[in-house]
């Protein structure tokens, strides 16, 4: 479904989207926009990075009259469920999957509970990364530009004019960049292929090259785009775009979401002896 499609299913007319304005907001030493700061997206795209519509969970089995929580998620009630999204896609064709892929798409997604790596506290990857419900902090100077993401303590060191390739395969890939007037472009490749783009299981493979740009539109907003390129996995090229605010709250500081030790039970559970378990019965205080 379109964003389009969704808007109209829903009522809504589209307002336009501003123009950037003259001021790209404040500059470091060297002329380039000052990207440093603690930044957050404001949007669905964790959930699904297309449009679609509320639901009651995103793991979900088959109901007398429609579909219901899976078993799993039953207790969280509104907690577990899927708020509506327009959807970051360029363009209203939606993805551009292959056939195979398409077909795994839809496996992941039933496969929610088991297979979705933000569960397992895995790196999300590039670009799920920059879209996840939690700040992350840019550092820049001329030669590197840091990212560090709350969500698993995350890193990226992005390489300024970096011409070298990506020594392994890793989840948070290998980054070069450049910068195009005002638009700081990032070149990703490297990744592992075992992140996903959001937990409507939405992928790419090992093959994927993201370009990011990362566009100021003044001293506290700049927009972000990621285009994937993964001949294995899509028939073309495709794009999400977002804006992406600068928390302004003086007050403001990043904290740690070491999220191992919470997974843990998740993972390696049925590892434990017999008998040593939870017991199914005790009861939560």
């Amino acid at each position: 479904m379109s964003a389009a499609a969704l808007l109209a299913q829903l009522g809504c007319t589209v307002v336009p989207a501003r123009t950037a304005p003259v001021d790209s907001g404040p500059r470091t030493a060297d002329g380039k926009p000052d990207l440093n700061g603690i930044w957050q997206a404001l949007n669905t795209a964790n959930f699904d990075v297309e449009p679609h519509l509320a639901r009651p969970a995103m793991a979900l089995r088959p109901g007398p009259h429609g579909p219901v929580p899976a078993v799993g998620v039953l207790s969280l009630g509104a907690v577990g469920s899927v708020p509506a999204g327009l959807g970051v896609i360029e363009g209203e064709d939606g993805i551009p999957y292959l056939p195979e892929a398409l077909a795994k798409k839809k496996e992941n997604l039933e496969s929610w509970l088991e297979r979705d790596p933000e569960i397992k506290c895995y790196l999300p990857g590039v670009p799920r990364a920059t879209y996840m419900p939690y700040p992350f902090q840019i550092l820049q100077n001329e030669r590197d530009v840091i990212i560090s993401y709350q969500f698993a303590t995350g890193f990226r060191r992005i390489f300024v004019d970096g011409k070298e390739e990506a020594p392994l395969d890793s989840w948070m890939g290998w980054s070069n960049a450049r910068w195009d007037g005002d638009t700081f472009v990032v070149e990703v490749t490297g990744l592992n292929g075992l992140t996903w783009l959001d937990r409507a299981g939405n992928y790419a493979s090992s093959s994927a090259r993201i370009t990011e740009r990362y566009t100021p539109l003044g001293p506290n907003h700049m927009t972000y785009e990621a285009t994937i390129d993964d001949a294995t996995v899509f028939s073309q090229p495709w794009t999400i775009r977002m804006p992406l605010y600068r928390i302004v709250d003086e007050d403001f500081r990043m904290l740690e979401f070491k999220c191992e030790p919470y997974a843990e039970e998740k993972i390696y559970g049925h590892l434990r002896k017999p008998g040593t378990g939870p017991s199914a019965g005790a009861s939560s205080q």
